[in-house]
């Protein structure tokens, strides 16, 4: 025979479920950040290697712009700046949910321990 749950329980239960959804969407967003991260360092180490005076192009939606080559690792550099600052506040924010996570699937285990409910 089941037993119905009490409805603290049943939305303590629906909260680790947002919590786990949240996560997921950091680590999404942590793992596409880094990617560019990883395509703006490729992209800053091949423009560093050129010559000066050698033309650049960059492309800004659907149009290819000539460019002066310290302009454009300017403009690279300080892409990986904000990418870099972007990261460190998504794991943040990362590392704060799977806290709360935690916390709460303890005391969920804890209240349906003492329900007699076993929670492996």
């Amino acid at each position: 025979m089941s037993q119905k749950l009490p409805p603290e329980i049943e939305n303590k239960l629906v909260r680790l479920q947002e919590f786990q959804e949240q996560l997921k969407m950091l680590m999404l967003r942590r793992q596409q950040l880094e990617l560019q991260l990883r395509e703006v360092e490729n992209a800053l180490e091949e423009v560093e290697k050129l010559e000066e005076g050698m033309d650049v192009y960059k492309t800004v939606g659907y149009i290819m712009f000539k460019s002066s080559k310290d302009k454009v690792l300017e403009e690279l550099r300080d892409k990986k700046e904000t990418l870099e600052l972007r990261i460190k506040t998504v794991q943040k924010q990362e590392n704060l949910v799977k806290k709360q996570f935690e916390e709460l699937r303890r005391d969920v285990s804890r209240s349906l321990s003492s329900l007699g409910i076993s929670v492996s």
